[in-house]
């Protein structure tokens, strides 16, 4: 690992534990020991190091959809891997999530990124459940209204569970991605055709 990759990592491990707002480039100097002075040569601000955060957030999930993407015939185990995935990948970056406004209000470029990829992922998740309808996971009849509430839903559920679990039930890491991965799960529930639906009780439900 080389020193620009370990202030990423120190800088995502800071920001996840005291949050962005209280988090400066030298208390990442100071963490890992150099001065700051060295660790301006790599990175002149913080949202130098946001930016690059949130650039790889979002390869990861480029990464994840366009495997679910390639996958033929989807199964109801494929819809819940990659809700836990999501779940797991947001986990790893959360102080974006829940900073998210105060880091969209200072820092334009990952504002209209964001807008770029909110309409990118609607319509791949559109394409991922077309296929679910298309294997019989999903029922076919479902009006286009539903589904994209239903897209909506998911998007809001997604980006803010992590907020409501710090704010909330305060779960830790392994106990927070099984709970809410199945609550955005369980958003899919009444669209699942009646086979699907069993399935789904008897695998996930407990």
């Amino acid at each position: 690992m080389n020193t620009k990759e370990k202030i990423l990592h120190k800088a995502l491990e800071l920001f996840n534990e005291k949050g962005y707002n209280n988090i400066t480039t030298r208390h990442i100097a100071a963490d890992l020991g150099m001065s700051a002075g060295n660790l301006h040569y790599h990175f002149k601000h913080s949202e130098d190091i946001i930016k690059i955060l949130f650039a790889e957030l979002t390869l990861r999930m480029d990464e994840l959809l366009n495997k679910m993407k390639k996958i033929e015939n989807k199964t109801l185990e494929d819809l819940y891997k990659l809700t836990f995935s999501t779940s797991e990948i947001f986990y790893s970056y959360r102080f974006i999530f829940i900073n998210f406004v105060d880091i969209l209000k200072k820092i334009p470029e990952i504002n209209s990124h964001y807008e770029e990829i909110h309409v990118n992922r609607k319509e791949e998740f559109q394409l991922i459940f077309s296929g679910l309808q298309k294997n019989n996971i999903l029922q076919k009849d479902i009006p286009d209204f539903i589904m994209d509430s239903l897209v909506q839903q998911i998007f809001i559920v997604a980006d803010n569970w992590l907020t409501h679990n710090r704010l909330i039930l305060k779960l830790n890491k392994k106990k927070a991605l099984h709970h809410y991965t199945i609550l955005q799960m369980n958003l899919f529930y009444p669209y699942l055709n009646k086979e699907q639906q069993k399935l789904y009780e008897q695998q996930y439900i407990q």
